[in-house]
């Protein structure tokens, strides 16, 4: 006989389900029910109490969320997918009004976080809103194909880059008739012009912005990315409004001059003249991008080596350089006024003198072309002088909130860029450095003697280029393939060196240049950049100066970004919680494999990795390239830092005019590659028999559909659709260009790419 449920004396038994157990009574399910509305009304103030503890601050956490929209917009693929994301971000804000309707108990406590809410999804809709815009209206069409034209056009913009024997020019030009170049629209384009051109004259002096000129070049469309995770040059191209891009070929003819009052460019191109004709060799063309922001005229030696030992940030005008420069003026003026009696009783002098700052910060920053990390910069900097002549604390994450939105709000593209990453970065990562409650307790004003407070702030001064070192390496690593080892070490004597030394150098001696005494201080300037160089040019050579690494996913990037934005932006223990997805991120990064087979989107190169015995690996290249471009991205892409071997010099390769042969153990089986080496004719049954024993083909020619491979035909006409290819043969993982583009409109929509066939049976 089955066993009931004892029921207690005095309580209503409710009814029996088909098994015999007891239904809810109506009163449990009231207690439920109140439980969990007890529950709801009580999430409002523990949310509060939280947040409160762990020092929230709304504003910083807004501009996140902005930018958190505007990457969603890359990320996503096309327009149902951009509407369905700012409908989620509407559907947050009306279903936080609808949870915690105004004037229920609790108001102001509710009131706190149904704004948050709200706020945020707003905030998402509105960044996913504004970079659709923005490519709406600024995205230029690129041209369909490569071709050879004689054009008319205005120089919009003039770029000298004697370092590598030409001339930039921005064009607006409207092109011949042809289905190609989209004839009757106005484009712009940008064409390279070599120096060589104009022969012993040098560049005829109306050759400026604003004059008309005509020559013949050959345009192409804007280069998507060459490898998964190379530059995107075509999506930087889209949002500079360029059609095409190209060299010239031939001559140029000046039809109409440049207008003789000079603008800041041609006052730009003036200064940086003057100060290399003050400043010898290297030194002066590092000296010309500090005063002018000119950096055409700096050695590739001179780059690598900067980028090498961490200082290239020092060639960008950015935070660094106006910092200074506004400080220098800041401090001058106040001090300069203060001399004044008469004038510091009736005027407040920190006020006078933040303007005065302020002018000259905006001079700077319009002289030096108000790149993207010079206005950040710039508007950062104006917060600052703000905030001191009110009194208020300089250095606070609602001015980097600020600052941020309003670079996002007028170029919202710059968010998925290193430059705004990188700078953004650094100067949060100074700012929770400098605001934690250990740093305020080590540089605390004490009784010592004046070496142990210097040693402190040399201390001090380390310590912060290690965190912003290790703040930018994830970044660095997800753009550029590589990672500095000891760019802290380098920044903490060259950053110093460049503030305190070049910079005001360098503008003392434009000012006493106006009376012709500026020649001591050019001397210094010379004499400190020749040392900064120097250190560059040392730590680069270094061994294990830089380690390239295989390319990193979005993923591992996003983790990255987020817990450190995390341990920024918090206070006390929750901060940690950070690591979390930092921790995640480097597990990632280590089991990300690095791809054993790289396709060019041509077709023509490809590159081939292999372990070494002693644990490195070795780059196999199917084309021995001259371009520096593509063996650079080889390399990087692969995480080798060795030059490519030549694949017909390997052991392993059976190469012929027109085919390499390449056998390759991955994954606990053999794979067979067969790679195209040009365009020579093959008989089609040989060419069909050598298909069919291998796995992959890879081509730069229509290979017939006779050619059947057991998984992969990657010839021109599957290259087209899916763009350059990364391979992983042990997962048998596919990753291509387009994988990524969606229907942006820098990349051309086509018929979506064939998938391979199933992989066969290992034998």
């Amino acid at each position: 006989m089955r066993d009931l449920p004892i029921i207690p004396m005095g309580e209503d038994p409710g009814g029996l389900d088909a098994a015999g157990a007891p239904t809810p009574r109506p009163w449990q399910t009231a207690r439920v029910l109140s439980s969990a509305r007890d529950m709801l009304a009580r999430m409002p103030d523990a949310a509060e109490r939280f947040l409160a503890e762990a020092g929230f601050d709304r504003a910083p956490w807004l501009a996140v969320v902005f930018a958190m929209g505007i990457l969603a917009w890359f990320a996503l693929p096309g327009p149902w997918q951009w509407c369905a994301g700012m409908a989620a971000g509407g559907g947050l804000a009306l279903g936080a009004l609808a949870l915690w309707p105004p004037g229920s108990a609790g108001d102001e406590t509710r009131a706190n976080l149904r704004l948050a809410l709200a706020a945020c999804g707003m905030v998402f809709a509105f960044g996913i809103a504004v970079v659709w815009a923005r490519s709406a209206i600024v995205g230029a069409e690129p041209i369909a194909r490569p071709v050879v034209v004689l054009i008319d056009g205005k120089v919009l913009e003039r770029e000298d880059q004697p370092a590598d024997g030409r001339l930039r020019l921005t064009l607006a030009v409207r092109l011949p008739r042809d289905e190609a170049t989209q004839a009757g629209t106005a484009q712009k384009v940008r064409v390279n012009v070599p120096l060589a051109s104009f022969g012993d004259g040098g560049v005829p002096l109306g050759l400026a912005e604003g004059a008309v000129v005509r020559l013949r070049a050959r345009l192409m469309p804007p280069a998507s990315p060459m490898l998964p995770g190379s530059y995107d040059f075509a999506r930087a191209a889209w949002f500079k409004g360029l059609s095409a891009t190209g060299s010239m070929v031939g001559s140029l003819v000046v039809l109409r001059p440049a207008p003789e009052k000079g603008g800041v460019a041609s006052l730009q191109r003036t200064l940086a003249e003057h100060v290399r004709a003050r400043v010898d060799g290297s030194a002066g063309t590092i000296a010309a991008a500090f005063a002018s922001g000119d950096r055409g005229s700096i050695a590739e030696a001179d780059e690598v080596a900067m980028r090498d030992s961490g200082l290239t940030h020092l060639l960008s005008i950015s935070g660094l350089h106006v910092s200074a420069l506004v400080a220098a003026a800041y401090l001058v003026a106040i001090k300069l006024l203060a001399l004044w009696p008469a004038l510091a009783l009736r005027v407040r002098l920190p006020v006078v003198a933040a303007a005065v700052g302020a002018l000259a910060g905006v001079g700077y920053t319009i002289l030096t072309g108000a790149e993207v990390p010079t206005i950040r910069s710039c508007v950062a900097a104006l917060l600052v002088l703000g905030a001191l002549a009110l009194g208020r604390e300089p250095l606070s994450f609602r001015m980097v909130a600020v600052a941020a939105g309003f670079v996002l709000l007028l170029w919202p593209e710059s968010a998925i860029g290193p430059s705004f990453q990188m700078s953004f970065s650094a100067v949060i990562a100074i700012i929770a450095l400098s605001t934690s409650v250990p740093v305020r307790a080590f540089l605390a004003a004490r009784e010592e003697p004046w070496w142990a407070r210097t040693g402190r702030r040399v201390v001090m001064l380390f310590v912060t280029g290690l965190v912003i070192e290790l703040a930018l390496m994830p970044i660095v690593q997800f753009h550029f393939h590589r990672a500095g080892l000891y760019g802290s070490v380098a920044n903490v004597f060259a950053i110093p060196l460049v503030t305190f030394i070049s910079m005001p150098m360098i503008a003392l001696g434009l000012l006493l240049d106006l009376v012709g005494l500026g020649a001591p201080c050019w001397w210094v300037v010379q004499q400190s950049l020749d040392l900064m160089l120097w250190i560059a040019h040392f730590t680069a050579s270094q061994p294990g100066a830089v380690r390239l690494t295989a390319q990193m996913g979005g993923l591992a990037i996003a983790l990255f970004i987020a817990g450190e934005l995390w341990l920024a932006l918090w206070r006390g223990r929750v901060r940690l919680a950070g690591l979390l997805p930092i921790a995640a991120a480097i597990g990632l990064v280590w089991a990300t494999p690095v791809p054993d087979v790289l396709v060019a989107d041509d077709g023509q190169q490809v590159g081939i990795t292999m372990p070494d015995p002693d644990g490195t690996t070795r780059l196999f290249s199917l084309r021995d390239s001259r371009s520096s471009y593509t063996r650079e991205n080889l390399m990087e892409l692969a995480g080798v830092s060795a030059e490519p071997v030549p694949l017909a010099e390997w052991a392993g390769a059976r190469c012929s005019s027109a085919f390499c042969t390449v056998a390759i153990e991955r994954g606990g089986r053999d794979w067979v590659l067969l790679l195209g080496r040009g365009r020579m004719q093959v008989e089609e049954r040989a060419l069909a028999a050598a298909c069919a024993e291998a796995d992959i083909v890879v081509s730069e020619r229509f290979l017939p559909r006779s050619c059947r491979p057991r998984w992969l035909k990657a010839d021109r006409r599957y290259l087209a659709r899916s763009g350059g290819l990364a391979i992983d043969l042990a997962n048998a993982k596919i990753t291509s260009v387009g994988q990524s583009q969606g229907q942006h409109g820098w990349w051309r929509a086509e018929e979506p790419r064939p998938r391979p066939k199933p992989l066969p049976t290992p034998p």
